[in-house]
């Protein structure tokens, strides 16, 4: 017995290394043991803040009998999918064509050439609700292989070729224009839910991409519908369970259509994204709650996800020890009225639980209830409010916390980076842009080699083995030029640029399409490709919207053509799709608007040249890049020939670079953004 995954860096990887199972990472070798034994690959994908992915592991992977079963009959292949999104992309559009659904923990049998022929997620250790139980399975797959090769080896051909057939189609020439936009609008009305907020029914996932489309297209078009939908889903959520209301920061999703009651895990992308649309709700209405929530999930990614080294660790689990040894789904969040009692004394205890909707029948599981917001605080109750959550709060983190998976992951990392760095300039908070610079930093220095190819992951400091994938590129060049924004350092702009040059030449297809790894990659059965957002934007869109911003900072027409030819895509699936499109309609917004750019020349002490500034940071105008240093500094292009006006600080700003004349009055600027 000789389970491979002890030295991986994955920490999904590591919680199975003690397993009996005898577990290899995807490797060549792995294949080729197959192929030496005549055996089939079992292929199992999960991530380490899944709850089922725990569970049939502890049924499982962790029984001898099973084990044994898999050892003798089987080479066993585990993946992290937030590691290998490529080999998870490729099985999971196998798995949902074969099956109509998918998920994780992800189970599929591979010949040695990895070709999928069986499928399924989580098997249970005995038969149920009409399921096989997993020893079943596997008996199953072991007579197929010995009695019906031939069949197996034509079942596995066609899905291959099935796959290989699935191309996009791009739906013609040109990018999104006004009326694609306004029919993805219309889409999405379509699918709101006006009781509260959001779109479609449970489970319901913060809808970050399609609020980020919403909050621009209000502002290039004055969309009151937009702006509506976009501030009362923000609303619904932040006072909804899907919202930590003690610590910050927001759960995966809800499994209810009214955010009572949420899957708990803490993902850094959610929060990322989250953290920036409120920051973007808050520049749109000026809206106390909307600053609040920024703030607060900024706080807790910093406090809770930051790595020694800098960076941001992945995840934080849905369950931890409920303080009799078993660990369950959202011990360290929910409440009983008698646990209130317990801290905060009756009276305070009655006053907790009317303010955060704790019942005697519970919201959630045996009695107890999530914490939620039904109404702020009256004036009169706001201090001793605040003395009640951090009573709260204090008494929590006595409890067992959730696991964290520390594998920093760059393309979520670069998300972080861009929230971070765009919150702390908005609401004035220097140590937030510091914390983006350092995970900048590590990005640099630990992701990045000497031509600028990105690694996935790291831990500890130490780069893993899996190369980027084009939302690594993507993220972290948005990232750096959010960046680069608020910092006035133009090394942001030009590690960017490194990164986008490597995405026109190693990840773009014919007709401006984009693929999900680069042209050298591993060959997997398929090489994966797919525009539409998943929980985090596509890299697809995410590349055009990186693209598109440096071209404005740069005035570069290869980069603003490789955005425009990744957005045809947008013009086929927004009216159709838009709420899985997202990304790319808000992209579309950008490219519409111009996107603008904005630059401001001054001396750094000056006041009058920081009230340009802070303008133009405020500017709601749909993807304006902004430039900012001394003029003819040599930071950004965008600075050059733009001399003071009568020797002040002046503001220009331009689109496609034509430009405005210059201004030196803040009002006459925030007019023009």
């Amino acid at each position: 017995m000789a389970n491979r995954l002890a030295h991986e860096t994955s920490p999904y990887l590591l919680q199975h290394a003690d397993n009996p199972v005898d577990w290899w990472p995807w490797s060549a070798e792995a294949f080729e043991e197959a192929r030496r034994r005549d055996v089939p690959v079992l292929l199992s994908v999960g991530y380490s803040s899944c709850h089922w992915c725990h569970v049939m592991a502890h049924e499982s992977f962790e029984d001898d009998a099973t084990a044994a079963l898999v050892n003798d009959n089987f080479v066993a292949v585990k993946v992290d999918r937030e590691e290998r999104p490529d080999v998870d992309a490729v099985y999971m559009e196998a798995v949902q064509a074969a099956t109509g659904q998918g998920g994780w923990p992800m189970t599929v049998f591979l010949t040695p050439d990895a070709a999928p022929f069986y499928f399924g997620t989580y098997f249970p250790p005995a038969p149920r609700h009409g399921m096989p139980s997993f020893p079943e399975v596997l008996e199953g797959v072991k007579g197929a292989w010995a009695d019906r090769r031939d069949e197996v080896g034509e079942v596995a051909e066609r899905i291959v070729k099935d796959l290989a057939g699935r191309s996009l189609a791009y739906g013609g020439d040109g990018v999104p224009g006004e009326e694609e936009l306004a029919q993805a609008l219309l889409g999405l009305v379509r699918e709101y839910d006006a009781t509260h907020g959001g779109f479609g029914g449970a489970p319901k996932f913060p809808p970050s991409m399609a609020l980020e489309f919403l909050l621009r297209h209000h502002a290039r078009t004055g969309s009151e519908g937009a702006l509506q939908m976009a501030a009362d889903t923000c609303e619904a959520m932040a006072r909804g369970g899907i919202y930590d209301q003690l610590g910050g920061g927001f759960a995966r999703y809800a499994v209810d259509r009214a955010w009572v009651v949420p899957h708990f895990e803490k993902m850094l992308y959610d929060n990322a994204l989250l953290c920036r649309v409120y920051a973007h709700l808050w520049k749109a209405t000026g809206s106390d709650l909307a600053r609040r929530v920024a703030l607060e999930t900024a706080d807790f990614m910093v406090r809770e996800l930051r790595t020694p080294e800098g960076g941001f660790a992945s995840a934080l689990d849905a369950d931890s020890d409920d303080g009799t040894g078993k660990h369950v789904e959202g011990a360290y969040y929910a409440w009983t009225p008698a646990q209130l009692t317990a801290v905060l004394g009756a009276e305070d205890a009655a006053l907790a639980a009317a303010h955060y909707g704790v019942t005697e029948d519970g919201t959630f599981e045996h009695g107890s209830s999530v914490l939620q917001l039904p109404q702020e605080a009256g004036p009169a109750d706001a201090d001793r409010m605040a003395s009640i959550a951090a009573r709260l709060l204090a008494a929590r983190s006595e409890r067992e916390r959730p696991g964290r998976d520390d594998k920093v992951v760059a393309a979520w990392n670069g998300l972080a980076i861009a929230a971070l760095a765009e919150t702390g300039a908005l609401f004035d908070r220097p140590d937030l842009v510091e914390r983006a610079t350092e995970a900048a930093d590590l990005l640099v220095r630990v992701h990045m080699d000497e031509s600028a190819r990105l690694t996935r992951t790291s831990k500890d400091g130490r780069a893993g083995a899996n190369a980027g994938v084009l939302e690594d590129y993507a993220d972290v060049a948005e990232g750096f030029l959010a960046l680069a924004a608020v910092t006035g350092e133009g090394a942001w702009l030009d590690f960017a640029g490194f990164l986008l040059d490597l995405v026109i030449d190693r990840f773009t297809a014919e007709g401006g399409a984009l693929y999900d790894t680069a042209h050298d990659a591993e060959a997997l059965i398929r090489r994966p490709q797919d525009p539409t957002d998943n929980a985090a934007p596509s890299g697809w869109t995410a590349a055009a919207g990186a693209l598109l911003s440096y071209a404005a900072h740069t005035g570069s027409d290869a980069h603003r053509a490789a955005a425009e030819g990744a957005l045809g895509v947008v013009k086929a699936l927004g009216p159709r799709a838009p709420r899985f499109i997202g990304w790319g309609l808000a992209v579309s917004e950008a490219l519409l608007d111009g996107p603008r750019e904005i630059a401001v020349v001054g001396a750094p002490g000056d006041e009058a040249f920081r009230e340009l500034r802070r303008t133009a940071l405020l500017a709601t105008a749909p993807g304006a890049v902004l430039a900012f240093g001394a003029p003819d500094s040599e930071e950004f292009p965008l600075l050059r020939d733009r001399p003071l006006v009568a020797g002040g600080p002046a503001a220009y700003v331009c689109r496609h670079f034509t430009c405005d004349a210059p201004v030196t009055d803040p009002d006459e600027l925030r007019r023009k953004l």
